[in-house]
Formats: C-alpha cells, sequence, structure tokens
C-alpha cells in the first residue's frame, strides 16, 4: 500500500442520469445533500452502447452548472471512434477535465462490439485526439474482473489501460479488504504507481445487492450473506448491519493508505452520508 499513502484521501459520488421528472427531482435532493460533503468530484454513468447518452450529457451540464467538478463515464462497447470524438469534443467545449473510460457492455440485441473492444483502446484514443487534456479514470477489479479469462489476463488488462495513459482507477465494489490490498500490491509490483480508489456501495436491499453482485463478479463474504439473510424482508436491519459493515470497511482502508473513497450511491444519499458522517466525526470536508 506504500504507492496509495502519497495521495490525500478524499472522496467521490456516483450517480446516473434519470429517467423520469420525478427521478429528475430527487437526483437534483441528493446532490445537494451530498455536496454538502465537498466531494473531489461527481461521476455519471453512461448506459450500454450510449443508451443513456443524452440523459448523461444533461445530468452533467446540470451538475457543472451548480460548480461541482463532474467526470462524466464513458463506454467504448458498440460506439464508433465518430460518436466518441464528438462526445468528447462537446466536453472539452463546456470544460470538462475528467473522464471515467469504461469498457462497458454490449446493448441487449447487439452482436459486435463495434471500433473499439477494449477500455485500453478507449483510453489510447482519448490520448491519442485530445492529449493530456483529461484526467483518466478506469476500472479495477481486485476480485477480477467476471469475463475475464484468468487472474493475470485480467491483471495485464489493467495494466495496458494504465501503460496507454490511464491517470488513476476506481474499483469495482468489494467488501473483501484483502482483495484491494493484494491488487494495489500487485500493482506495486509492476511499477503501476497511480492512486487506485475503493468503491464503496452502501448495503440497502440484500436481493438488490445479490444482483448486482451476481452480475459483476464481486463477491458477498459468507457471514455478511448468511447474516444478511437471516434478516429476510427486516429492511431496517439490514442497512443498519450494512452500515457497521461499511463503515468499518472504509475505516480500514483509509487506515491502510486508500486514496480516497467512492461511492455508489444510486441516486440516494441516505446510506452514503450516514458513513460519510460516521467516517468524520467532526464534519470535516472531504
Amino acid at each position: 500500500m506504500e504507492s496509495q499513502k502519497k495521495f490525500s484521501p478524499a472522496f467521490s459520488f456516483e450517480l446516473f442520469p434519470p429517467q423520469t421528472p420525478k427521478g429528475i427531482e430527487k437526483l437534483r435532493l441528493t446532490r445537494k445533500q451530498l455536496a454538502q460533503y465537498n466531494p473531489k468530484f461527481f461521476s455519471v454513468t453512461f448506459g450500454a452502447g450510449g443508451s443513456t447518452r443524452e440523459r448523461t450529457l444533461e445530468t452533467v451540464l446540470e451538475i457543472q452548472a451548480e460548480g461541482h467538478i463532474v467526470a462524466p463515464h464513458l463506454s467504448c462497447i458498440g460506439s464508433t471512434q465518430q460518436n466518441i470524438r464528438a462526445i468528447l469534443d462537446k466536453y472539452s467545449q463546456v470544460g470538462i477535465r475528467h473522464i471515467v473510460a469504461l469498457r462497458g457492455d454490449l446493448p441487449s440485441g447487439m452482436a459486435q462490439a463495434g471500433e473499439f473492444r477494449y477500455a485500453s483502446e478507449l483510453v489510447a484514443f482519448i490520448r491519442q485526439e485530445f492529449g493530456s487534456s483529461f484526467h483518466i479514470d478506469v476500472a479495477a477489479y481486485p476480485e477480477y474482473h467476471p469475463q475475464a479469462r484468468s487472474a493475470q489476463a485480467d491483471f495485464e488488462n489493467f495494466k495496458r489501460k494504465i501503460e496507454t495513459g490511464a491517470n488513476s482507477a476506481i474499483t469495482q465494489y468489494f467488501y473483501n479488504a484483502d482483495a484491494y490490498y493484494h491488487f494495489v500490491e500487485s500493482c506495486d509490483l509492476a511499477g503501476l504507481n497511480i492512486p487506485i480508489v475503493p468503491g464503496i456501495m452502501p448495503i440497502n436491499n440484500f436481493s438488490q445487492l445479490i444482483r448486482f453482485s451476481d452480475t459483476c463478479g464481486a463477491e458477498i463474504p459468507r457471514w455478511i450473506r448468511k447474516k444478511l439473510e437471516g434478516y429476510s424482508d427486516d429492511i431496517i436491519s439490514i442497512q443498519a448491519f450494512g452500515l457497521d459493515i461499511v463503515t468499518d470497511l472504509c475505516e480500514r482502508l483509509l487506515q491502510a493508505g486508500a486514496p480516497g473513497l467512492h461511492f455508489y450511491t444510486l441516486n440516494s444519499a441516505d446510506l452514503t452520508s450516514i458513513i460519510w458522517q460516521r467516517l468524520n466525526p467532526k464534519g470535516n470536508a472531504a
């Protein structure tokens, strides 16, 4: 963890573009609540194959107009160089300087990946077309990408993203801190001395967590899974237990030198706010 200790811890929050007027209003309230913690940035997701392209742009511009730094996600699967260039041109024109570059998923029914197959190709394209105009974050998988052929192949894919120009990384969420420590140590040994920020998923709903984790390959330790199962539909107990587990995880990560925390908020501020307040009992800004 030595390479991580030189970076000051910072908090950031992931949002997704809402689909309805009600969702837009809820997200505005969520941002207002989270903004009081002075996050380093808000990130905004980008649907498979650019399926939320316009809504992502609208959300990004609104957040920026509120005076916050915003980091749009950009997924390359199913996209062309032309439309990726157009999106980046727009972001550059409005002063966006931070991108989260991802491979993404194929939209339902689409068989071909398009002109990009991997996030490393997207990173290389951004650097080729825009030089150092953007700070580029990429994804990291301490517990390995669910589609990776092997752990080593997954690590080599991550290494390529850094070698082609990524500045830092945000991990998939996890509940096993040792997986993160091991991943960072592997990066240190490979000379990949960049900030690797842990992704944090508050536990709100057990069935939802299982669904997300099965899709993205994030492991739920057996003892946590059994405890959550035992609460059945008792949402209050699930959330109380989840807050204890996730707060403890965050404390351990920060104490070990993690450069910050990136919260997957699911457009809700409540649980993330409680965790932040527990980590910052004196109300210090992030």
